[in-house]
């Protein structure tokens, strides 16, 4: 695990989400036809991400830069749009979801305090388009793999997460279809949790007593 709020979290190319939660040892994305070995961890485990709360209906914004290759397309947190989308080679898998993005994006998924793989896996989602991409506000279930990108939409919009009920653990990882263990590159991710309105009327409350201790001692 990494800190989260603030610092920002390096996710290598070869950060395969399907062996989140997953004990070392576990394989994943296996392509029998391609001549490439499986996935394997800790080797290409995704990233843990630590120092933000993750408590059902937290909500999360994020910022990320950087360059991945699975290792042909180099692309931005975004993925490499103009090859079109791409799905998991095998499917939902170890208890996580499959998921229609463009490759090499960044991804994330929620997970419970148990191994993934003790439950059946959600629906996948689909990002194939802008449009289901440019989300201002996403409610992913636990095990469900999220498009994540660069945190803001194609107008430049900030875009929220907001963190689904069960969750206590949070991964990002990149896209790819099968063998993330000879991709390329990094992102780095800075996450951070939006205060609640509560919280952001004490915090103005606060600032507004202050204001008026100021006024006090000039006088």
């Amino acid at each position: 695990a990494v800190p989260a709020q603030g610092t920002p979290i390096n996710v290598p190319g070869t950060s395969d989400l399907w062996l989140a939660g997953m004990p070392n040892g576990s394989t994943a994305s296996y392509n029998s036809g391609s001549g490439e070995p499986a996935d394997v961890a800790p080797a290409q485990s995704p990233v843990l991400v630590s120092g933000i709360p993750i408590v059902a209906g937290t909500m999360l914004v994020w910022t990320a830069t950087g360059l991945v290759g699975h290792p042909g397309d180099i692309a931005g947190p975004d993925g490499a749009t103009w090859v079109g989308s791409y799905t998991h080679f095998t499917g939902a898998e170890n208890g996580i979801s499959d998921i229609q993005v463009p490759i090499d994006s960044l991804l994330g998924v929620f997970l419970g305090p148990s191994q993934p793989d003790l439950f059946p896996a959600p629906g996948a989602l689909d990002f194939s388009t802008e449009a289901n991409r440019d989300y201002l506000s996403l409610s992913p279930l636990l095990q469900q793999v999220f498009f994540m990108g660069d945190g803001v939409t194609s107008g430049g919009n900030q875009q929220t997460i907001i963190v689904p009920t069960g969750a206590t653990r949070l991964y990002l990882g990149t896209m790819d279809g099968y063998s993330w263990n000879n991709n390329s590159g990094s992102f780095d991710v800075t996450i951070a949790a939006v205060p609640e309105p509560v919280t952001m009327l004490l915090l103005g409350s606060g600032l507004l007593g202050l204001g008026v201790l100021r006024r006090k001692f000039k006088k």
